[in-house]
């Protein structure tokens, strides 16, 4: 850590959550403030996720406090307002490590503390999980209690309503706190509710609820007409019904930054039997005005000053690919008006702001709920609207259902704008995108297409456009080559690769997608010849047969698992052919790859240009086939310039 970092009397003493338990009540609102200071000054060294994790302070040391972690369960869901948590769970001295190669997980993870009971990346988890442990609990006789944390946003997964469907028939234990961080309550009404929440989470309240229940069970006019009064004065006062008709207990809403009320309310729930739901009220960034003001741009920030609240940005460069999506939809929506633009509450990470301006009428912001995007962009195809649904690689798995069921069973036209392909960096192994195009390309109507650059992304998109059935284009996250991007779109031939160099070793590279680039330097060094394959499903047969007949070897290299990936692809054609040509596939490997930049876990999957090369040299050195060209193009390399030689 820097020599400037701040003294934090309260929380430098903190080492684990029983530290904390130690502290008199007296003392929690000055450990907040501690750990509000620490954070923004942390944070602003190195980045990461912060407005969520400044409105979960108070929360987080009243959880800590009341329960007795790690043995009651603590679940997180998704993990952007787990940072508090971190710092007072022995990881404090390490968070400025935080999403860095072999720093601190981004996320709530088992394998890094006992007191993240379950590792979270994508939203709705945490009820299922949190339940799950509190069955376990009750089939063992222990008598620990699972908590699960969940804000508004994740609430609208519909995993999360699952869930709470099942929690609220069981006699379990469960508690839900709903972080809700997307509106607050004035002083008045926040009064009023600490009030009802204090008379609603105590013994008395419940003993009297219970046994009312019992009482009128005989008298079934009274007792309807009890149930319907009590509906009727939450619905008015309270925005709990829907939890009550769910079987939970609701308590709240409360001031999640008052401290006191927090410790009154979860001292009574932890007393109470059968599933409880607390409901909080949060504000993003809380503590720190520019990120209160806009906690969108200080959901994830870079390094910044935090006395000026100015994020030290990057030089403008050329543009990501989610940017050239953003404008090629735009121009796709100026000259079409069936165009209509879905996301799955990724707006800015898309680069659908843009369109969502200029085409408010036509943009869907479906909230976190990818199952329902996808169908629902069915319909719109059903009716004759060109639906593009643009998400990322990885949340696209919690809708492959619908995508086989919904969308390519009936041959649906829906473009799936894929970003984020591939090995994505800090946000590590819940979010690479790294199977699409192993559990797209078996399932039958799909088209599945990964550009090379950033003008035949656009064209891509274009093309898929044009296909009266489902199609994919799948892109990294990030910026691509720096290739010139056409104002004009055309529509590429389906199912045609392009070969971009003919070489003389013997050797073809097979490359899709990003991985082009890098392919194409080692073609140079190797004097291979470089195919830009352009399209996973339908593979170009006629190109691949050329190449298998004319080369001695085929390297296939690709941004996605080697298992059932695009090189699978290839050499299942080839089978089918009868070319028993040797053929070396690249890709992720069979395991998880963690957090780190770009390029770290590239380099940890063996795709940066160094890996790439030390697997084909390998390989060539282990294949009597292809010994001869080996040696022949390290003759070749030996007698050139220095950056022709093998890396």
């Amino acid at each position: 850590m820097p020599d400037s970092t701040p003294s934090y009397p309260l929380l430098g003493a903190i080492e684990s959550p029983a530290d904390l338990r130690a502290l008199a009540e007296r003392d929690l609102p000055a450990l907040a403030a501690e750990l509000r200071e620490f954070l923004i000054h942390t944070v602003s060294t190195r980045g990461g996720h912060f407005a969520a994790g400044l409105g979960t302070v108070e929360l987080t040391i009243a959880l800590h406090y009341i329960f007795n972690t790690p043995d009651d369960r603590l679940v997180w869901d998704v993990g952007h307002q787990a940072y508090p948590h971190k710092v007072l769970t022995g990881r404090r001295d390490r968070l400025h490590t935080i999403k860095q190669r072999d720093g601190l997980a981004p996320f709530p993870t088992r394998s890094e503390s006992p007191y993240d009971a379950f590792g979270v990346g994508h939203s709705g988890t945490s009820v299922s999980a949190a339940l799950g442990m509190a069955i376990a609990a009750a089939r063992n006789g222990e008598q620990r209690r699972a908590i699960a944390v969940i804000g508004d946003g994740a609430m609208s997964a519909g995993m999360a309503f699952e869930a709470l469907n099942h929690a609220g028939s069981l006699p379990i234990p469960l508690l839900v706190v709903l972080n809700d961080n997307d509106m607050s309550i004035s002083e008045n009404v926040g009064a009023l509710s600490n009030y009802l929440a204090r008379v609603i989470s105590g013994r008395l309240y419940a003993q009297l609820r219970e046994g009312g229940k019992k009482a009128l069970q005989q008298m079934p006019t009274m007792r309807a007409l009890a149930r319907r009064s009590e509906e009727h004065v939450k619905g008015m006062v309270l925005p709990g019904t829907l939890f009550e008709e769910m079987g939970f207990n609701y308590v709240g809403p409360i001031d999640g930054h008052d401290l006191k009320s927090l410790l009154r309310a979860l001292r009574n729930i932890r007393g109470l039997s059968g599933p409880q739901l607390l409901h909080v009220v949060t504000r993003k960034g809380k503590g720190y005005a520019p990120a209160e003001a806009d906690p969108i741009a200080w959901h994830g920030p870079g390094p910044f000053d935090p006395i000026s609240g100015t994020i030290h940005k990057e030089k403008a460069g050329t543009p990501t690919y989610s940017q050239v999506f953003g404008q090629w939809l735009c121009d796709m929506a100026d000259r079409d008006p069936r165009i209509v633009g879905i996301t799955p509450a990724m707006r800015e990470g898309s680069g659908l702001v843009q369109f969502s301006r200029r085409f408010p009428e036509r943009y869907f912001d479906v909230a976190i709920a990818e199952q329902h995007a996808a169908t629902f962009a069915a319909g719109l195809a059903c009716e004759g609207m060109k639906p593009v649904l643009a998400i990322y690689s990885t949340f696209l798995q919690r809708a492959y259902d619908q995508l086989i069921h919904d969308v390519a069973l009936q041959k649906l036209p829906v473009v799936f704008a894929l970003d984020r392909a591939g090995l994505v960096g800090s946000d590590g192994a819940t979010h690479h995108g790294n199977y699409d195009l192993s559990f797209m390309r078996c399932v039958p109507n799909m088209v599945i297409m990964a550009p090379g650059d950033e003008n035949e992304c656009r064209q891509m998109l274009y093309t898929a456009t044009t296909l009266d059935g489902p199609a994919a284009v799948r892109y990294p996250r990030g910026s691509g080559p720096g290739v010139a991007i056409t104002d004009e779109m055309t529509a590429l031939p389906i199912g045609r690769a392009e070969l971009r160099r003919s070489g003389g070793s013997g050797l073809a590279l097979l490359a899709f997608g990003a991985m082009v680039m890098p392919a194409s330097v080692l073609a140079e060094r190797l004097d291979a010849t470089l195919v830009n394959m352009r399209f996973i499903k339908p593979l170009d047969i006629a190109l691949l047969r050329q190449i298998a007949t004319t080369h001695a070897g085929i390297v296939t290299i690709e941004d996605n698992a080697v298992a059932g990936g695009a090189g699978s692809a290839c050499s299942e054609a080839l089978d089918a052919e009868g070319l028993m040509t040797p053929r070396l596939h690249i890709g992720i490997p069979d395991r998880f790859i963690e957090h780190g930049s770009r390029d770290d876990c590239l380099a940890a999957a063996g795709l940066d240009l160094a890996g790439i090369a030390a697997s084909i040299e390998r390989w060539r050195a282990a294949v009597p086939a292809l010994k001869q060209t080996r040696t022949a193009t390290r003759l070749t390399a030996a007698g050139g310039a220095g950056p022709n030689r093998i890396p």
